[in-house]
């Protein structure tokens, strides 16, 4: 049984995220799973590497598949992106160690969350980028809170599951905040992110920005450990995952 390797890059406007839905074949990972059913004739599991929420992007998701088949990597590449809809397309495709999985061996991700200051939209990027213009953001204040959320931590108050059971402590390895002309990029580097943590941490720093709050108060905030604490959650047109980093891995 070989082992197979992707880099998949897709806009997921329309999407209901990544996640194979039992009641809707509209994610992502459904449509790759329909396509390689359909080459294999048989169910074929695809393993990708984080669940991306409904609407958000992805330049650099990961996923990998074990497949018994004497087809080329290039074959496999040249019928995903034959089939796959216009909004979804396989970059690279390579065989891989047997004991790869795109999941476990991942060592960080990588996210960048885009944010529109102008008045005057960009009609090209518009579902790429969250337009904020209710108050000037200080990007200073930014960084200064964000520094707050970098290292190892209870992210509790960053959690869009307010049932969730397994550990919510992830580690965060950096935060760049970058501003240029009216556009601000904000790139999340961590060892995981729990479900919609990245959002309700853009959401959290847009509210230090504009004042509505200090970049003093997000220690109590991951102290406090409730979503309430947390500010609002970011749209997801915004967020992209750009990188999964695996190391020597894969």
């Amino acid at each position: 049984m070989r082992n197979f390797k992707m880099l998949i890059r897709y806009d997921g406007s329309r999407y209901k995220g990544w996640q194979r839905l039992k009641d809707n074949d509209l994610t992502v990972q459904g449509k790759l799973q329909e396509v390689l059913n359909r080459f294999a004739g048989t169910y074929v599991e695809i393993i990708g590497s984080g669940r991306t929420d409904a609407g958000v992007h992805a330049k650099g998701q990961i996923a990998n598949f074990h497949l018994d088949t004497d087809a080329s990597p290039e074959d496999l590449l040249n019928y995903f992106n034959r089939y796959l809809p216009d909004d979804i397309a396989v970059i690279e495709l390579k065989e891989c160690a047997p004991g790869f999985h795109a999941r476990f061996n991942a060592i960080s991700k990588t996210y960048r969350y885009t944010i529109r200051t102008s008045n005057i939209p960009n009609v090209f990027k518009r579902k790429y980028e969250y337009t904020y213009t209710d108050y000037p953001l200080d990007v200073e204040k930014m960084k200064k809170a964000a520094a707050y959320l970098i290292g190892t931590h209870d992210f509790m108050s960053f959690c869009g599951n307010s049932h969730m059971k397994k550990s919510t402590e992830r580690t965060i390895f950096s935060i760049n905040i970058n501003e240029k002309e009216s556009v601000i990029n904000i790139d999340y580097t961590g060892n995981g992110f729990l479900q919609n943590m990245v959002r309700i941490m853009t959401g959290t720093l847009i509210e230090v920005g504009s004042g509505k709050r200090d970049p003093e108060s997000i220690p109590s905030l991951l102290e406090g450990k409730k979503r309430s604490l947390a500010g609002f959650m970011a749209p997801p047109q915004g967020l992209c995952l750009m990188n999964v980093d695996y190391s020597a891995k894969g």
